[in-house]
């Protein structure tokens, strides 16, 4: 246990948050291997959960194993250091393909505060709260606070070292993991990037940038990298890229044969395990699914149907139960997202801004460093909140040129309440995007801790929006 003054209630110290919650995943992803009728009696003793698993369970193969990927990550996690990995904590804007290449287990902050928050009914607050009792404010990023108060209570495995990416693009971001590095003492690495993403001068910076990190990664490991091990990895994430830009087209289709929460288990299962054999298996899966609904000439939608199209032009909600997900699916709502977009050269988004999109070239150390600093730098967000809302190639170029090709009725904007750099222009953006035609809808909320707007009053602004605007497809 760290040293601390201040202290969370005896019962959440009860359990470590991490081990609670591989815990529930790993019992998850393993309630249909059994028969059917198993898994139905199974429910009826979990209600707390029911929810849930059901949220992912109803998506068949792919639901299953999207389920077993986390639960394999959550487990990697937490026996890291028994097996003789280094464990580095980062965030969801940085690609972890240069970890497992060199044999170091990523601790992605966002998706282990995503975990609290889809499956603990009494949320993440009191992690939340924590942080701002150590001192940190509370107005930073929700996103990162959730598990970083976990992790400042003792409540998690400690990290080895931190990596940040590109801390120009979010404040808060560059604060909790600054906060979290000191008080931990334990050393942390910050990545940067240039203004423009093209161009040689941009390549030189991100080369050096990226030599940097793996001179930091191999001092704090003392091995050195296996290029043939980043090879791999890197050819690995290239077939990912090329299964996600399946999907993407797939999903332009109308109806949209995507599931909505498909969206989710793309960018969730990236941020996770990228470059790693089990995401490219899920991705397979998704795409053999959604091909069969475009066969069927049917919407991945639980009806068949579709009524609307919806792009989320920053984050989801990522309330108990995935309930935005199961609520957009029973709307008949298709949905895609920001988030899902990683601008992989060949995607239906890049077509027409080809010099924006990357690809993976492991012809030689040189190419495989370019192909590493590419991908990072077209990381969600990291690609959009860089710079002004409408200069080119950022948040406005890319919602329209997204908006655009799916075919979108309407354009939601969620965040957190320290999403500072997009509530400082995001009505300007709004205007713009209403201007271009897209009925847009800022609600006021966060994404992370429904104590700032409940669940239900984010699914009712919703629901007025679409009635008031009379939205349909």
């Amino acid at each position: 246990m760290y040293e601390s003054e201040e202290s969370m209630r005896k019962e959440t110290m009860e359990y470590n948050y991490d081990w609670n919650i591989w815990t529930i995943m790993e019992n998850a992803s393993k309630s249909r291997d059994g028969s059917v009728k198993e898994y139905e009696n199974l429910i009826r003793y979990v209600p707390n959960f029911k929810g849930i698993l059901e949220a992912f369970i109803k998506q068949g193969e792919p639901g299953i194993k999207f389920l077993k990927l986390v639960a394999k990550y959550t487990n990697d996690c937490l026996t890291a250091r028994e097996r003789g990995k280094k464990l580095a904590i980062t965030t969801f804007c940085f690609s972890g393909t240069i970890l497992y290449a060199m044999d170091i287990q990523p601790i992605s902050v966002e998706p282990w505060t995503v975990f609290g928050t889809f499956v603990l009914k009494r949320g993440t607050a009191e992690y939340l709260d924590y942080t701002s009792e150590l001192g940190f404010t509370e107005t930073s990023c929700s996103a990162q606070r959730g598990f970083l108060g976990a992790a400042l209570g003792g409540l998690s495995v400690r990290p080895d070292f931190a990596i940040m990416d590109t801390a120009g693009v979010c404040d808060s971001n560059a604060n909790s993991f600054s906060f979290l590095s000191t008080y931990l003492d334990i050393p942390l690495f910050q990545l940067n990037y240039p203004p423009t993403l093209t161009g040689e001068k941009a390549r030189d910076y991100h080369r050096a940038d990226f030599k940097a990190l793996i001179s930091f990664l191999e001092e704090q490991t003392g091995k050195k990298l296996d290029v043939s091990s980043l090879k791999e990895t890197l050819e690995e994430s290239k077939k990912q890229d090329e299964l996600s830009i399946e999907l993407m087209d797939l999903q332009s289709l109308v109806p949209s044969p995507m599931p909505p929460i498909f969206d989710l288990m793309v960018y969730a299962g990236k941020f996770m395990m990228s470059g790693k054999k089990e995401l490219t298996e899920l991705l397979q899966s998704m795409v053999n699914k959604v091909k069969e609904n475009a066969k069927q000439g049917i919407s991945g939608t639980h009806s068949g149907k579709e009524k609307i199209r919806a792009l989320m032009c920053y984050i989801d909600h990522y309330t108990t139960d995935a309930r935005f997900w199961q609520w957009m699916d029973e709307q008949d709502i298709s949905s895609t997202s920001i988030l899902y977009n990683f601008w992989q050269k060949g995607s239906i988004v890049a077509r027409g801004h080809e010099l924006d999109g990357y690809s993976i070239d492991t012809t030689n150390f040189d190419t495989m460093l370019d192909s590493l600093a590419a991908q990072n730098s077209r990381q969600p967000m990291i690609k959009q909140i860089r710079g002004p809302y409408d200069s080119p190639s950022m948040w406005l170029d890319d919602t329209a040129a997204m908006a655009k090709v799916m075919n979108v009725d309407m354009i939601i904007y969620i965040g957190t309440m320290g999403c500072r750099n997009t509530w400082g222009m995001v009505k300007p953006f709004t205007r713009d995007l209403e201007k271009m035609g897209y009925p847009t809808l800022v609600v006021f909320a966060d994404a992370f801790d429904d104590r700032v707007a409940s669940w239900e009053t984010v699914r009712d602004k919703i629901s007025e929006f679409i009635k008031v605007r009379k939205i349909k497809s």
